[in-house]
């Protein structure tokens, strides 16, 4: 395989950046990924040269770079993107992994999904139609699951003429929904995907356009925050017991650090029981007694004490640990064709547990159009975004999700067919309380 030329993958780079793309159908997003590809050097010789000659095959003037991201023969049939695919890309200032998420209303959840590790989200409007509907759900979405940078990529500016007047409008009215539900920052950039303009390299056409190219905020947005710095959070997903010769009265917990950091002589407790202990050594990738763990490392601890510990149970600081309750108020996004009603028996999955919980109440679903959560709905039905009570049927160690978004969130999940139904998050639900 031969690059076009020698794409920057193995340069020293900057700080990662985690980005999803979203937009209705049509609105270009494959094409917008495929550009950023292409101009930023990442594809190879023999893919361009495939997808040149699948263009030509389609009768058209020139490359259809949406055929870049469009991985799936589904998807390259119906045109649109069903399915999420992460892309890995790099410059010489930053570290890119970008989820390319589908439009489709029918694949909210897919978004969903790509979106809940994103630290930016890029939505994406047709010039000629601005807000939609679908618009206001992604920005929802963005804001349910506490994304801190949006992107509003007004597209097909070639369309409409590269007209100021055009952009402006669609701006605001972005901004003003955004700002509604909380979204901490919104960056409005015009482009155009198939020409190019402002995706990588500035535009000739848009001279009234002052601010970076999308590349150009990508690489600039300050996403320094530390997740070292929260509280620390363990999920055990194993116990480790060798018994070998060489390692007789070994026990380890391993998981991956969540949140904060551990070090040997820390005091901890072991959620939901609650027992107490200290960390006697921490191993990592073969390697004994390390000095600290930090966030997003798998590791293994191991406690001074001989409690019960086991899979699904979470280690944290004695000082700083999460609330352990059986009662559940979260703001969720509901993603399952069947409806989800009060009542209703379903498993909850957090972290490495599961445990049975039945839904108590249907509190609100939010109004999109109007942000007024709108009180006791009979069902929530597919990509409707509501408030719910669950009860569980052990505690469980919850955190906010705004300040812990691994362990602050969960999914219902269907005990007959094992279906994902819905994802929560715990914390304030988006919107303003309808008027009695």
């Amino acid at each position: 395989m031969t690059a076009i030329h020698e794409p920057p993958l193995h340069t020293p780079t900057g700080s990662l950046l985690r980005l999803a793309t979203a937009g209705s159908v049509d609105d270009g997003k494959s094409t917008l990924v495929g550009r950023l590809l292409h101009d930023t050097k990442q594809v190879f010789a023999d893919q361009l040269d495939a997808v040149e000659r699948v263009s030509r095959e389609r009768g058209l003037d020139g490359a259809d770079l949406a055929l870049l991201t469009d991985g799936l023969r589904a998807e390259r049939e119906q045109g649109i993107t069903i399915d999420v695919a992460y892309r890995y890309f790099a410059t010489p200032r930053r570290r890119f992994i970008l989820a390319d998420t589908p439009g489709h209303v029918q694949y909210t959840r897919n978004m969903v999904t790509g979106a809940s590790t994103a630290q930016l989200a890029v939505v994406l409007v047709d010039a000629r139609h601005g807000v939609v509907e679908q618009t206001r759900r992604h920005v929802a979405v963005a804001a349910l699951l506490k994304v801190p940078h949006v992107v509003l990529a007004v597209n097909k500016m070639d369309l409409v003429g590269y007209q100021e007047s055009v952009f402006a409008p669609i701006a605001d009215e972005f901004a003003r929904y955004a700002r509604a539900l909380e979204v901490p920052e919104v960056t409005a950039i015009p482009i155009s995907a198939l020409a190019g303009d402002n995706v990588v390299d500035p535009s000739n056409a848009m001279d009234w356009y002052a601010g970076p190219t999308l590349l150009e905020h990508l690489e600039d947005v300050d996403v320094d925050h530390d997740p070292r710095h929260c509280a620390a959070r363990f999920p055990v997903q194993y116990v480790l017991r060798p018994q070998s010769s060489e390692f007789r009265d070994y026990r380890g917990y391993a998981g991956q650090v969540t949140a904060g950091a551990f070090r040997p002589g820390d005091e901890v407790l072991v959620l939901p029981s609650g027992k107490r202990s200290t960390i006697a050594g921490i191993d990592r990738l073969g390697e004994r007694d390390v000095e600290v763990a930090f966030a997003y490392q798998s590791v293994t601890l191991r406690l001074t004490d001989d409690v019960d510990v086991s899979r699904g149970d979470v280690i944290v600081p004695a000082d700083r640990a999460p609330e352990v309750t059986q009662d559940v108020v979260a703001t969720v996004c509901h993603i399952a064709d069947r409806p989800l009603r009060a009542g209703d028996r379903v498993l909850l999955r957090h972290g490495t547990s599961t445990v049975k919980a039945v839904v108590r109440s249907l509190d609100s679903t939010l109004n999109l159009e109007t942000l007024v959560r709108e009180s006791g709905p009979e069902a929530l039905h597919a990509n409707d975004i509501g408030q719910i009570t669950l009860r569980t049927a052990a505690p469980l160690p919850l955190d906010d999700y705004a300040d812990h978004r691994r362990t602050g969130s969960f999914l219902l999940i269907d005990d007959a067919d094992g279906a994902t139904l819905t994802a929560g998050m715990v914390g304030v639900p988006l919107g303003t309380a309808a008027e009695d």
